[in-house]
């Protein structure tokens, strides 16, 4: 959904591309970007948004192939995704700001913050890995989207995103979670597994000169904290917290994460 106060506008980032993006707060605030995990949209973020709004201008826009923007005509790369990040701060006439990514958004943070770090005080890298191996699991994953459809994901990927009880506890927002998610392009989310078969920042971690912040879900199955650990050893300075949540920390444990976020921009 779109919060109060947002202006939703469209950047194209290719010929033929254009993103969605939303923006909340005003812009003599500290700026804040926000990635989305592979088969969510910017509305993953809302809980964030509602915590860190009166503060922060928030940028947060839908990955190629995801929510409303528009899905990849061919094969997708790291590197594509972290150049549109870029395009849309050029768009924004934003210099600098703090990004933060989920799984995928995490990856793609990881590359900005060794391929672009003059553009970024910092880094928040949540339930993510440097790499996702085996590449063979999403090139399935692809193949089985292309034959059959989003719909399958649905329920397996909800219990590893969230754990038991907050599925009990929380059903509507479960639910928003999983529309999220069926509703996603089959070609835009087979693209992007794409992009984790291939990509590995693990050579480049020890690159990245920004403050770097990992956020860590206690239950996830799919990034647990032993991976978060692993970039916190190859960046110099960076530290992480570990959340009573799944995969999905941002929304799972909303209060903690937004606290993370909060304090991590305020020490820089």
């Amino acid at each position: 959904m779109t919060t109060p106060g947002s202006c939703v506008v469209r950047v194209a980032v290719d010929p033929g591309v254009a993103l969605s993006v939303a923006v909340t707060g005003a812009k003599e605030n500290a700026c804040l970007v926000l990635s989305n995990s592979l088969g969510a949209s910017w509305g993953m973020w809302d809980e964030l948004v509602q915590r860190l709004r009166p503060s922060v201008r928030i940028v947060r826009y839908d990955t190629r192939g995801h929510g409303c923007s528009d899905a990849p005509p061919g094969p997708l790369t790291l590197e594509k995704l972290g150049r549109d990040v870029l395009a849309i701060m050029d768009n924004l006439q934003i210099e600098r700001a703090v990004f933060c990514g989920l799984s995928l958004g995490g990856l793609t943070g990881m590359w900005l913050g060794a391929n672009a770090p003059a553009r970024f005080d910092g880094l928040v890298l949540a339930n993510t890995a440097a790499n996702f191996p085996p590449p063979d699991l999403w090139k399935g994953r692809a193949d089985a989207v292309r034959a059959s459809g989003m719909a399958p994901l649905v329920e397996p990927t909800l219990d590893r995103w969230f754990t038991e009880t907050f599925r009990k506890t929380s059903p509507k927002r479960v639910d928003e979670i999983g529309q999220m998610l069926q509703s996603t392009s089959i070609n835009g989310y087979a693209a992007c597994c794409g992009v984790l078969a291939e990509a590995d920042m693990s050579s480049q971690l020890a690159r990245i000169p920004c403050r770097v912040r990992v956020i860590a879900g206690e239950h996830d199955p799919s990034t647990p904290p032993s991976r978060g650990a692993e970039i916190v050893s190859a960046i110099a300075g960076a530290d992480m917290i570990t959340l009573d949540a799944a995969h999905l920390s941002s929304v799972e444990a909303a209060e903690e994460f937004a606290l993370g976020v909060r304090d991590f921009m305020e020490k820089i």
